[in-house]
């Protein structure tokens, strides 16, 4: 039907790959401050803050497939603990990739960063409500480079403003 209204489509192909490194840099950036640490000295200034190092940190996937088990082997180089969560995961499948399966709950209250993998469908949109953001840390991070819908975004702003989690990278 595009063709024949001459509407050009074009797209990339991906492996996935880039999206994995893509969540790697906002989490080195939210531990390490890097965006609010490179503000400072544009503007004139100096470091304010000592970044967070990964060692001994949770890292919590939600979703264990091509890019939540990609993320889960550059974990385990960081020296992190991987927790991982979907609807349908099993412990065998964690059991591949050293990853420990846990609860929904247990993903949201462990987790020091999380990051999103899962596909966007009727049952992953919305999945990260108010309730599940409220079991995170205040320390804690929320990393999404899936789908904007999986997390309930007046949820996700409201955490945000009221600092009941440290920080989003999307």
């Amino acid at each position: 039907a595009a063709k024949n209204n001459n509407i050009v489509v074009c797209g990339t192909m991906s492996v996935g790959k880039p999206t994995a490194e893509l969540a790697w840099g906002l989490i080195l950036a939210l531990a390490r401050k890097i965006p609010t640490e490179d503000s400072n000295v544009r503007a004139g200034g100096w470091q304010q803050s000592i970044g967070e190092g990964l060692i001994g940190k949770t890292l919590g996937i939600a979703g264990l497939g091509n890019l939540g088990s990609r993320m889960a082997k550059i974990a385990q180089a960081f020296e992190m603990n991987v927790i991982a969560w979907s609807q349908n995961l099993t412990q065998e499948h964690c059991d591949d990739f050293g990853v420990k399966l846990v609860s929904k709950k247990k993903l949201m209250v462990h987790s020091d960063f999380l990051t999103i993998h899962l596909i966007l469908s009727e049952r992953t949109r919305g999945v990260f409500g108010a309730k599940d953001l409220g079991h995170m840390k205040s320390s804690a991070y929320i990393i999404n480079t899936a789908r904007g819908p999986i997390i309930d975004e007046d949820a996700l702003i409201n955490a945000l403003k009221n600092k009941t989690i440290a920080g989003a990278g999307l």
